[in-house]
């Protein structure tokens, strides 16, 4: 690396490590007080914010941590490194860590689950059951030899018969099952419905966990909520409807949006998130509600909205941004359909580098938003 090179690197480190500060008023009633809340900028870090945010700082929490969420209990990890040093982290400055990626006890998946309990397990097992079907386990869907009934059968609902292998229809490649015990299949099957809660749980909450968390945690109790590869500060709240779930809103685009400082959750995936103010009233920002979007698409939505008001206004010729416009709505388009694509494709990485470095220490897993190994 030449010496511009490595000053811009260094200069690059430097701006990536400035996190800008927000004024929030935090509180009960009429006792609220002015906080600081410290936001996000470019790739993290989500647990150093999430520590912050409710107590105190942590030098090393930039680098990512190792969580492991059990998907029976919203209070249970099982860190794969030695001594579980980020359990106890929280546990030492008081700060409860939970999550919602829970099974239904009653959904046909929970008997799987039960003997593949948590990610690094579930992962291990579908990298184990690859192997013994020479690479055919791990495949896009559509040339994937083992499917659920209901996926063989076009529908997305659960079957209520046992789950079992469906062999591909290409009469080139002979049925693996004929040359499988009986213990393989079982455990090509319990694969096959891990695989399938996966799929269906790629937001890392389910509505079973939504319902657990609101039921178990205290009223107005700041904890850190692990969601989506990411960690955020969650609060519970007793409202007239019933008990409301909030995370604080610390992506910096939203630096000088006062009104924005907590988004409701509301189902699985944020299609009907909402933001709120401080005193949990609907938020009104400058440029729209974007809650349940990342913090480049919001602004890029916002970019849009503004381009669409130049126009309106006739700051620019409509032709030139008409086009602007299109461009952008197709890159933003084009945007979401890779993150999907990409997502899938980590997720089936990282199953198969599971099953390569089983006694390593697991690697890190990015997100687009923050860095949780």
């Amino acid at each position: 690396m030449s010496t511009s090179e490595a000053q811009a690197s260094t200069v690059q480190d430097s701006v990536a490590e400035v996190w800008y500060l927000k004024d929030v008023k935090y509180g009960l009633k009429d006792n609220k007080q002015t906080f600081k809340v410290i936001t996000q900028n470019f790739n993290g870090p989500c647990s150093f914010i999430a520590i912050c945010a409710s107590l105190s700082s942590w030098p090393t929490g930039g680098q990512g941590m190792d969580l492991n969420p059990v998907f029976t209990s919203p209070t249970a990890f099982r860190p794969g490194g030695a001594g579980g040093g980020e359990l106890k982290l929280f546990q030492q400055v008081g700060i409860k860590l939970v999550h919602g990626w829970l099974v239904d006890p009653d959904s046909q998946e929970s008997k799987a689950l039960d003997r593949a309990p948590d990610y690094d397990s579930a992962a291990s097992l579908i990298a184990e059951v690859d192997h013994l079907t020479n690479g055919r386990f791990v495949l896009p869907e559509e040339e994937n030899p083992f499917v659920t009934a209901a996926e063989a059968a076009g529908s997305s609902s659960r079957s209520a018969e046992p789950i079992q292998p469906v062999a591909s229809s290409s009469s080139s490649t002979p049925p693996v099952s004929s040359s499988l015990s009986q213990d393989q299949q079982d455990k090509i099957a319990d694969a096959i419905a891990v695989r399938d809660f996966l799929d269906h749980t790629q937001s890392q909450l389910t509505y079973h966990g939504l319902f657990q968390l609101a039921s178990t945690l205290e009223s107005n109790e700041l904890v850190a909520l692990f969601r989506n590869s990411h960690l955020s500060v969650l609060l519970k709240v007793d409202e007239p409807e019933g008990a409301a779930l909030y995370t604080l809103v610390t992506d910096q685009v939203f630096l000088r949006e006062p009104s924005v400082v907590w988004e409701k959750l509301e189902d699985v995936d944020g299609g009907w998130s909402t933001f709120v103010d401080s005193h949990f009233l609907r938020a009104n920002p400058a440029g729209g509600d974007f809650a349940g979007q990342t913090a480049e698409d919001a602004l890029m939505a916002m970019e849009m909205l503004e381009q669409q008001n130049r126009v309106e206004a006739g700051i620019e010729p409509s032709d030139q941004a008409l086009a602007r416009q299109l461009q952008a709505e197709e890159e933003y388009l084009a945007r979401r359909e890779q993150e999907a694509y990409l997502r899938r494709q980590q997720r089936l990485q990282e199953a198969k580098s599971s099953g390569k470095h089983k006694k390593e220490k697991p690697e890190k897993k990015k997100s687009k938003d923050c860095i949780v190994m």
